[in-house]
């Protein structure tokens, strides 16, 4: 018996946004006059790996494409001492919340 792994499928939206941040960081690396080899190496990540960065390709981990963007200077947020700030408010607010979100299973009578 073979298994066959699932496909997966992302919006367009998402698609779009991956391929824009792999060409901004292509950009910025031949700004910069960094070679393919040299930002994989300050990466620590294998050239084939950056490649897929550059081109879009949506299985490549998140902290890695974070990580070459930040290298050759691509701001992905305001600046970094706002993002502690942001972090700790939306901490703040996920602490209000429920800690788990759970399907109601009883019919909620809202008829008055």
């Amino acid at each position: 018996m073979v298994l066959r792994k699932k496909e997966r499928t992302y919006s367009r939206y998402s698609t779009d946004a991956v391929i824009l941040l792999g060409k901004l960081i292509q950009l910025a690396r031949k700004e910069r006059k960094i070679s393919e080899s040299d930002l994989a190496d300050r990466a620590g990540i294998a050239r084939s790996t950056l490649q897929k960065i550059e081109k879009g390709d949506l299985t490549c981990e998140i902290g890695l494409v974070f990580e070459v963007a930040t290298i050759v200077g691509i701001k992905l947020f305001d600046a970094e001492s706002r993002l502690t700030m942001q972090i700790e408010r939306a901490d703040d607010k996920i602490a209000l919340l429920p800690k788990a979100v759970r399907k109601s299973r009883k019919r909620v009578d809202d008829d008055f």
